[in-house]
């Protein structure tokens, strides 16, 4: 199973430090990218800082003025949740607690095409758990970032036990084609 196609949507749900940094690295990779929190105004801050990063970014070097201002028109602010429903990917970063991210994955699921991915980037939760109650939990992936996520190389992709094979291969590739490296891991609480 190769990436996904440069001209999939991927959501971020979650603006914090994790959210905005997955939505940094994806948009830099070419993919438009859908920031989405509860609070608007948290997302148009993350979606200026980060807009400000690739302009450090092109101002040492890193990558070209022309290269940073495509970045930076690939990201978009997602009003609601059902914005979201075109999208490939959605990458959860939210507060670590079993409960909420359920019920994300429930809505998400209702709005999501049945093969859009959906992935979490929780670091203490089972990935089991989370899926255990979704209509299709083949479908539920670990895709656990590493904070500073521009930053960081490493992605760990974790297989629930109703992972399917082929959504972790295809998140692993996708991984590496955000310049990342991936390694495939036990879905481990903690």
């Amino acid at each position: 199973m190769s990436a996904l196609a440069n001209n999939s949507i991927v959501a971020v749900i979650g603006s914090g430090a994790m959210g905005a940094g997955i939505a940094q690295v994806a948009a830099a990779a070419g993919y438009t990218v859908k920031l989405y929190y509860t609070r608007a105004e948290a997302v148009s801050k993350a979606l200026l800082d980060i807009g400000k990063m690739y302009a450090k970014l092109a101002e040492k070097g890193r990558m070209t003025a022309d290269e940073a201002a495509a970045a930076t028109a690939r990201l978009q602010a997602a009003g609601s949740l059902a914005d979201v429903s075109d999208c490939a990917l959605v990458v959860e970063a939210i507060v670590e607690n079993l409960d909420v991210k359920r019920g994300l994955f429930a809505e998400l699921e209702a709005l999501v095409s049945d093969d859009c991915i959906l992935a979490t980037n929780t670091s203490s939760i089972s990935v089991t758990a989370i899926a255990a109650k979704l209509r299709r939990p083949e479908r539920l992936v670990g895709m656990h970032f590493f904070n500073p996520v521009p930053l960081m190389a490493l992605v760990e992709v974790i297989s629930g036990l109703a992972t399917s094979a082929q959504v972790a291969a295809t998140v692993y590739n996708t991984s590496i084609a955000w310049g990342k490296n991936p390694v495939h891991a036990k879905s481990t609480p903690g």
